[in-house]
């Protein structure tokens, strides 16, 4: 502030410099004004979101990305996530006997952010809530409805899993929503299906295996009388090439090698025509 003087030798006190005072206020007025307009204008975008811009209530249709934007001080952020989130859902679901599951799923999804205002301005904020929650309901029961509970519980549940999927695709993609995965955690069936079930695909897996050791016993037993008949064959070939003759040179050449071993024995000479010399070896 100025300073003030008084003169006490009768003169007229000065005055400060009101237009100073003020042409300084006004500097720090307009500062401040400055200030808070720009802070007004400057908005942040957390990673992982999107924000959408709406004027006085109306959605502007404009959407920022991720990190600092300056924007009209008038209009408000909507900041929305773009990670994917995760919804679990337990339900007692009817199959197609009309048997009762319970049902265990989770829905991975995540929202659009190119339809992030569509989805501000003619869902909301909770549009997790109101639209997939709701859809995710609908479909289990409408696919699991046409489903046997044997499918459910056996290898059929992962078709059982697409056509969900693919059911929760087609009504959430239209309104901004994107799909992942649907997952089917558990099935629980009523006790004594559950048995019967399990028993079914025992005799099954029992038919399969006696299956197998039948076709393996039948190729054994092909496998032997293909032996049995080279054998047979190699016989008869053996057999065609054995005659008298060949016989009794065989028996000539026995006797010439007896009776020149230095070994005791007796030669006993058998029928002249046919016969073949027997060898005795005396003790």
């Amino acid at each position: 502030m100025a300073n003030v003087e008084f003169s006490f030798g009768g003169g007229k006190p000065v005055m400060p410099n009101l237009g100073a005072l003020k042409s300084r206020f006004l500097r720090i007025l307009i500062a401040i004004a400055v200030f808070i307009l720009l802070m007004a204008s400057t908005t942040s975008i957390p990673t992982g979101h999107v924000g959408v811009l709406t004027l006085f209530g109306r959605v502007t249709g404009d959407i920022l990305s991720e990190g600092i934007h300056l924007i009209n001080p008038l209009k408000s952020v909507t900041k929305m996530s773009i990670q994917t989130q995760s919804r679990k859902e337990s339900a007692s679901v009817p199959s197609k006997e009309g048997l009762m599951l319970s049902l265990d799923t989770s829905l991975l999804f995540r929202l659009d952010k190119d339809k992030a205002a569509q989805v501000l301005q003619t869902i909301g904020v909770d549009y997790a809530e109101r639209i997939v929650e709701p859809e995710l309901r609908s479909a289990i029961r409408g696919i699991t409805a046409s489903h046997s509970s044997n499918d459910l519980y056996t290898n059929g549940r992962e078709l059982v899993q697409e056509q969900i999927e693919k059911d929760l695709r087609t009504q959430l993609s239209p309104r901004g929503v994107i799909v992942e995965a649907i997952l089917l955690r558990d099935v629980q069936l009523p006790a004594l299906l559950k048995a019967s079930i399990e028993a079914k695909q025992q005799a099954e897996q029992d038919a399969l295996r006696m299956s197998f050791v039948l076709q393996k016993e039948k190729q054994e037993a092909e496998r032997k009388s293909i032996e049995a008949k080279g054998i047979s064959d190699f016989q008869k070939i053996v057999a065609q090439g054995i005659s008298t003759q060949l016989l009794e040179w065989k028996g000539i050449e026995a006797t010439e090698k007896l009776a020149g071993s230095s070994n005791t024995k007796v030669v006993i000479i058998g029928n002249p025509k046919n016969g073949l010399p027997l060898v005795l070896e005396p003790r």
